[in-house]
This record gives structure tokens, C-alpha cells and sequence, in this order.
């Protein structure tokens, strides 16, 4: 069985786009034709036709494609034949030089990686010109909070330590790191990168090289099932990984970009279907899932429900073909899923089971307004931000904005190609995920007090697993399929010119090869009206608070004793988390109170079930106060209650020292202290410190 499922619509054993050329440094694909009886037909191999057929779209290219790279051999391949030179020697040796070579990637297959990564680093060019002081402006207090991931994980890897908990952030009681998004599956592999060069670093290499290996993975998984055509490859590629929806989370949700295990968990299924080696395959599969669950739990749940919509829209369209994988495909599954659970059984035990364990949380009504699909997102070329901000929740959740010219495209290439079974399965995922992303209920623009209509979501809405999701992040599912369904729509363009170059009616030459020029150029300015006006910009950057030189001198030591905490004022919090730069640059020498991180939002209760999660820790009344001053700039009244639950903070913290660094509102901050501790704070460096005796 050739490992190339996708075969023409209706043409089972001619080679047309479906017969593609295997991804570089992959052994050949079987020609379909030839195939024994044996194992069921890939599910997305097309059932054969008795006629040919009528459009150009669904001709087999019969010119070479766009680079002469891709031009079909004339003669026998060496693979098919055997017969070259290179088999010649006694031992072999020319044999597997010859299939060495066969697998280098070739100059024009290296420049589709070498393409998508120029973009991705100009896109994070401000990052990267300064990784000292640069920040991610869209990223909020994100971009601290996974640095500290990146390099609390060092720590602990390097030190031997387990990197599932720590007490160095939310002191006492610590945080549950495996049911945060701490990304094992690059954080412990980086842990030497970051130990080295820092987790700023570490933080632009993954955002950079993530979203540069994501659309490599899908422009491979779509090259080598759907279609040959290499422009249309990268133009699926670069949709299902720079998609407005993704370049809004590359800004602060390195577990929403780094995706690239996804297109290879797709390939793995496929060859299930094929039942060729189910166990072998099947143990693959696990060992990808094992590997994206230590990436993005939250990717992998979004991931697996357009799964299910594309196969259960695929068995509709074509069930005797669904009937044939489907044994195969339920057995590797299943030993998938054992091997699976087998490797992450712990690791999920602790993350719902362990200490600081939570159960969901509750974002509350998140849908995007049905006008969030169809406009255009800040970082686009046609982007506004005024309209961005309205439909969605915040820079970083700008969910859905693919774009009325892309919105008008999708449907013109779904109507256009629609007795394709694999187009309907395409198409159908696109919808069912955007009306997924819309919410329990549906508006307009998302207005306060306007009409609503019941949505889907609402059969998902509180299941398990489920009821953590923010449902507008479902828009990110429609972004692969309608790469793919680009792609089929520019391959029917490729192959339209192609039959128009060969057609005989044509008087000559010329007119032939005109008409060819001018069907791939109406498709060339189609796509461009598409996706110019959602092509990323730039991300925004700016310079970082400094780390106050009371922590970077070491004068901390000073005032912090061995098992007890630092506590900068007001204390870090999903409001404002830079202070975990300062025990960064302190290499974790002290433990901070509070946090930015998610975890129970109160003690665990004998007999019954985990608490509901909360964003940072449990506040106590003093931290209150103090966020209160900072955001209000007025000193409060302070009395005798407020000085004894001042007291009770700080030995539940077990402070060393409070340290203000200059900010906004910092009198009024240094003003409440001195008046709440009874002792005025002492000026060190660029900031005020509060001896704790």
C-alpha cells in the first residue's frame, strides 16, 4: 500500500495531485495503480471513477509543476527498476550510497523550512534585537510568567529535582507545575540552552522556532497526503501556522504555536488506516501524544475535536471507505492509548491528584461575536485595533479574524470543489469549529444587552476537560483545514493552466500557453486578495522594568535568611508578575509569595473533590491592600486590624523582607508600609527595603 493516501478524486490509479511526491528525505510512494489486494485503501484515496473527469480542476497536471524539481521522470525510477549503476558492486556499498543521496533534501525542499523561519524571525525581530530588555507588548504579564517556566524547570532538571512541583513561587505552599503550562516536552530538553544563555532566550527560540516548525509540519503532512504541488504545500502551510488567530497567542501562549507534533500525530493515523503495521504504528502514535501532552494539553483537546468533526464528515461522505479503515484504525488507536496512558499515568495522577492540584476553571461566557470571524485582527496588514479590541477579550485572544476576502475564498473553493469527499470533511471542520468558537451564546458583535441566539457549545459546555476551554480558541481549529482547502483550490488552479496549456482547441501555441498564464494569474491575485490583508505584522516590543539592584547585587542576603521569602511589593500576581525576574536573576536563591500561576482557589477538603482552580494565589488581606494602594494611588486608614492581619501575612509568608521597587503610585505604597509595620523602609539602590524581624 503506498504510504501517499490521497489519490485524484475519482481516479484511483492515475497519478495526479494525489499521487504526490513523497516529502523529502522519504522513501518513494507506490504508485497506487499498482497496489495488490491486501490492505484497505487510505482513507483519503478517492473511490475509482468509470468516466473521466469534466472539470480541468480534476485532470491530472499534465506539465510539470512550478519547479522544475518537480517534473515527473520520463523513464523508470531507480526505485522502481534497480537497475543503475550504483547496485553494481559486490558488497552493496553503491547501493546505499545511491539511496543516501535519494534521501537529501533538495536545495528547493531546504528553502520551505529556510522561508517559513525568515518569516517567523522577522515577525519576532523586536524580541530578538534586544533579549535583554525586550518584552512582547500584546504578551501582558505572560511572557514573565513563561520565562520563569523555562527557567524554574532548568533549575530544577540541572539541580535533580523533580520539575512537576515547587515552593518558589506561591511560598509555603508552592505550585502544581504539571497542571500549569510549564511545556516539559521543550522545557527539559532547553533546561541546558536556558541554564546558559537565559530563558529570554530560550523564550524567543521557541515562540521563533515553533511557529517556523509548525507550518514545515503541516506543509510536509499536506505534500505528502493531499496534494504535490509545492506552492500549494506552503501556501497551506503558512496558513495553518501564521492564521491571525495563531499570531495573536505567538504574542504570550508558546503551548497555542509550538504545534508541530499535530500534523505528525494526522500522519501517524493515516498510516493506520493503511494496516500495514498497526503495533509499530500504534506505539509511534503514543509516543507523539506522550510528547504533545508535555507541550499543550489545551492544543492536543482542540486538536483531537477537529479530528473527530473531519472523520465523522469524511465516514459521511464516503462510508465503505470508513468501513475499511476502521478495524485498523481502532486497534493502533487502542494501542496507542495504552502505551500512552502507560508513560504519562503519573504526570496526570499529579497534575489532578497532587499537591496544589485543582479541578476546571471558569473563564465564564468567552464565544467570539460572529463579526470576530469575518473582521481583521490588530497584527494584520488590514488589522484595526479599535474593532479588534471590541470583538474579542484582550490582544492575546483574538481567536477567530481570518477576514471577509478569506471567509468569500473558502466558500468559492468549497462550492467549487465540492464532490470531493476529503473537500466536504475539510469544509465541514471549518464550520463546525467556528460555530464551536462562538459560545453557549451567539451575537453579533458581542455588545452588552444585544440578541443572542443558543449556540453548540452548549453540548460540550461543562463536560469534563471541556469546561476549562476558552471556546473562542475553537476558531483556531478552522486555520489546518483551510490551509488545506487553499491548497486543493491552488493545485485545481495548477491543474486547470495545465489542461488549458495542452488543450487542443486552442488555434496555437500561444494562445494555449496564454490562456494557461492567465488562469494561474486570476488564481495568484484571488489568493492574494485572501491572505495579503491577514498577513502578520511585526510584534510589538518594548523595554522591561529593570531588576532592582538590591536583587541583583546580592545585598538581598542581607535581609533574607535560608527559609524565608522575599516579598516584593505589591506582591507578583497575573496583574503584574515582573518580580519573577528578580528571583530569575538571583538564580532561585529565595522563594517569592503569590504568583503568577494557576491553582486551587482554597484547601483541599477531606472526603471531597479538588477545588476549583484560580489564576495566582489565594489573596490574603495584606496583599489586597497593597494592590489596592498601587492601583489607586490613596494610603488607607490603618488601624489595629490591619497591622494584625499584616502580621499574620508575613509569618504565613515567612517574609525576610519587603522590597518596593519605584513604579507607579510608589509614596503611596512606601507611605501605607511605613504607617502598617510601624518602621519606616530604608532606601537600597533604586529601591526601599523592610527589614522583617
Amino acid at each position: 500500500m503506498s504510504e501517499t493516501y490521497a489519490t485524484r478524486d475519482g481516479e484511483t490509479g492515475e497519478a495526479g495531485e494525489g499521487a504526490v511526491e513523497n516529502a523529502p528525505g522519504s522513501t518513494p510512494a507506490d504508485v497506487p495503480g499498482d497496489v495488490p489486494p491486501g490492505p484497505p485503501p487510505g482513507p483519503l484515496s478517492e473511490p475509482p471513477s468509470e468516466t473521466r473527469p469534466e472539470t480541468p480542476s480534476e485532470t491530472p497536471s499534465e506539465t510539470p509543476s512550478e519547479t522544475p524539481s518537480e517534473k515527473p521522470s520520463e523513464k523508470p525510477s531507480e526505485a522502481a527498476t534497480g537497475a543503475t549503476a550504483t547496485t553494481a558492486t559486490p558488497d552493496g556499498a553503491g547501493e546505499r550510497a545511491g539511496a543516501r543521496r535519494r534521501r537529501l533534501p533538495r536545495p528547493a525542499a531546504l528553502a520551505v523550512p529556510a522561508g517559513y523561519l525568515l518569516a517567523s524571525l522577522l515577525l519576532y525581530a523586536g524580541l530578538w534585537a534586544d533579549l535583554d530588555r525586550g518584552y512582547l507588548v500584546d504578551s501582558g504579564r505572560d511572557q514573565n510568567q513563561w520565562e520563569w517556566f523555562f527557567a524554574v524547570t532548568a533549575h530544577h532538571v540541572l539541580s535533580g529535582d523533580s520539575p512537576l512541583f515547587t515552593t518558589l513561587q506561591n511560598y509555603p505552599l508552592g505550585a502544581n507545575l504539571m497542571a500549569n503550562t510549564a511545556m516539559f516536552g521543550v522545557s527539559v530538553p532547553l533546561a541546558p540552552l536556558t541554564a546558559v544563555l537565559g530563558p529570554t532566550v530560550t523564550w524567543a527560540a521557541v515562540l521563533t522556532g515553533g511557529l517556523a516548525a509548525t507550518a514545515t509540519a503541516w506543509y510536509w503532512l499536506i505534500r505528502r497526503h493531499l496534494t504535490g504541488n509545492r506552492t500549494a504545500a506552503v501556501v497551506g502551510g503558512a496558513v495553518a501556522a501564521f492564521a491571525p488567530p495563531m499570531i495573536a497567542h505567538a504574542n504570550a501562549h508558546a503551548n497555542l504555536v509550538v504545534l508541530f507534533v499535530l500534523p505528525l500525530v494526522i500522519d501517524r493515523m493515516l498510516k493506520l488506516c493503511t494496516g500495514r503495521r498497526v503495533l509499530h504504528d500504534g506505539v509511534v502514535l503514543a509516543l507523539l501524544m506522550t510528547w504533545q501532552i508535555f507541550l499543550g494539553e489545551e492544543a492536543l483537546l482542540l486538536a483531537v475535536t477537529g479530528m473527530v468533526v473531519f472523520a465523522a464528515a469524511y465516514a459521511c461522505a464516503r462510508p465503505s471507505a470508513a468501513r475499511a479503515v476502521a478495524g485498523p484504525l481502532a486497534r493502533g488507536l487502542l494501542t496507542g492509548a495504552g502505551v500512552c496512558l502507560a508513560l504519562v499515568a503519573f504526570p496526570l495522577y499529579w497534575q489532578f491528584y497532587g499537591e496544589q492540584s485543582y479541578a476546571a476553571i471558569n473563564h465564564g461566557p468567552t464565544g467570539n461575536p460572529l463579526l470576530a470571524l469575518v473582521e481583521f485582527s490588530e497584527r494584520s496588514l488590514a488589522g484595526d485595533p479599535v474593532t479588534a479590541d471590541r470583538l474579542s477579550l484582550n490582544p492575546t485572544e483574538q481567536n477567530a479574524f481570518y477576514g471577509w476576502p478569506l471567509a468569500v475564498l473558502f466558500l468559492v473553493v468549497t462550492v467549487t470543489l465540492w464532490r470531493r469527499p476529503v473537500v466536504k470533511a475539510l469544509a465541514a471542520t471549518v464550520l463546525v469549529a467556528a460555530a464551536l468558537s462562538l459560545g453557549s451564546d451567539i451575537s453579533l458583535a458581542g455588545t452588552e444587552g444585544a440578541a443572542t441566539v443558543p449556540g453548540p457549545w452548549r453540548l460540550l459546555d461543562g463536560l469534563p476537560l471541556f469546561e476549562s476551554v476558552i471556546e473562542s480558541r475553537y476558531a483556531m481549529v478552522c486555520a489546518p483545514p483551510l490551509g488545506m482547502l487553499l491548497a486543493l483550490g491552488w493545485t485545481a488552479v495548477s491543474d486547470a493552466a495545465a489542461a488549458a496549456r495542452s488543450a487542443s482547441s486552442a488555434p496555437d501555441d500561444r494562445a494555449r500557453r496564454d490562456r494557461a498564464v492567465l488562469i494561474r494569474v486570476a488564481g495568484a491575485l484571488a489568493l492574494c486578495a485572501a491572505l495579503l490583508p491577514v498577513a502578520p505584522t511585526p510584534l510589538e516590543t518594548t523595554e522591561r522594568p529593570a531588576v532592582p539592584t538590591v536583587v541583583t547585587s546580592g545585598a538581598w542576603r542581607s535581609y533574607v535568611k535560608p527559609g524565608e521569602s522575599l516579598v516584593p511589593v505589591p506582591l507578583p500576581s497575573p496583574g503584574e508578575a515582573s518580580a519573577l525576574r528578580w528571583q530569575i536573576e538571583a538564580d532561585f536563591a529565595f522563594p517569592l509569595p503569590a504568583g503568577y500561576f494557576m491553582g486551587p482557589a482554597g484547601p483541599r477538603i477531606p472526603g471531597q473533590g479538588s477545588p476549583p482552580g484560580y489564576y495566582g494565589a489565594v489573596p490574603r488581606p495584606t496583599g489586597e491592600m497593597l494592590w489596592d494602594v498601587r492601583w489607586s494611588g490613596r494610603v488607607p486608614a490603618i488601624g489595629p486590624e490591619e497591622r494584625r492581619a499584616a502580621r499574620e501575612d508575613l509569618a504565613f509568608w515567612r517574609a525576610g523582607a519587603l522590597v518596593l521597587q519605584r513604579q507607579p503610585n510608589d509614596t503611596a505604597l512606601r507611605a501605607t508600609l511605613d504607617r502598617l509595620l510601624d518602621e519606616p523602609g530604608r532606601p537600597v539602590g533604586d529601591a526601599w527595603v523592610w527589614d522583617v524581624p
